[in-house]
């Protein structure tokens, strides 16, 4: 709900209609909106973990950063219909001046942490700037493929940063 609405527009009320529960359930889960972001920023910062996981199983770097695209691409529907489920809440929190924003900020660095220890493997020097291109081309496409409603966007780009990956080592 806070994907599809944003964190303003969606009330502690739409939650429990969404759950299919009483408002009172989840009133008695989350005192506040606010709780129910902290609730949605620490599944991100879970789902991340667990995705990270995964990657780590792969052998090497350039598969587990094209792995992390090949994921990103396989998501490009939703993207086309609501945008970068952390990007979004990162930009609208920071709107708001109640600290929300530094956690999410908090996992996005840990995803870029991750992809520089990947380039970093690679032999890299530039492991950092790398690592920011990978990540701001992905949340730019996230942008153009939400603006245009066009998941080929995502897809298009999803090829070109494999192939960049490729040459990259």
């Amino acid at each position: 709900m806070l994907h599809e609405q944003g964190v303003e527009k969606t009330t502690l009320a739409d939650i429990a209609r969404a759950a299919d529960v009483p408002v009172g359930n989840v009133y008695y889960y989350f005192k506040s909106k606010d709780q129910l972001v902290e609730a949605a920023i620490t599944t991100h910062a879970h789902h991340l973990d667990t995705m990270v996981a995964a990657l780590d199983q792969l052998p090497t770097p350039q598969d587990r950063l094209k792995a992390l695209v090949g994921g990103w691409v396989d998501q490009r529907d939703v993207a086309a219909r609501y945008g970068c489920p952390t990007g979004t809440l990162a930009v609208e929190l920071d709107k708001r001046d109640d600290g929300l924003d530094r956690a999410i900020a908090d996992v996005i660095r840990a995803l870029l942490d991750w992809t520089e220890r990947q380039f970093t493997e690679m032999g890299r020097d530039d492991a950092r700037e790398l690592a920011v291109a990978l990540i701001a081309a992905y949340q730019g496409i996230s942008l153009l493929t939400n603006t245009f409603r066009d998941p080929e966007l995502m897809a298009a780009e999803g090829r070109r940063l494999e192939r960049w990956i490729d040459a990259l080592s």
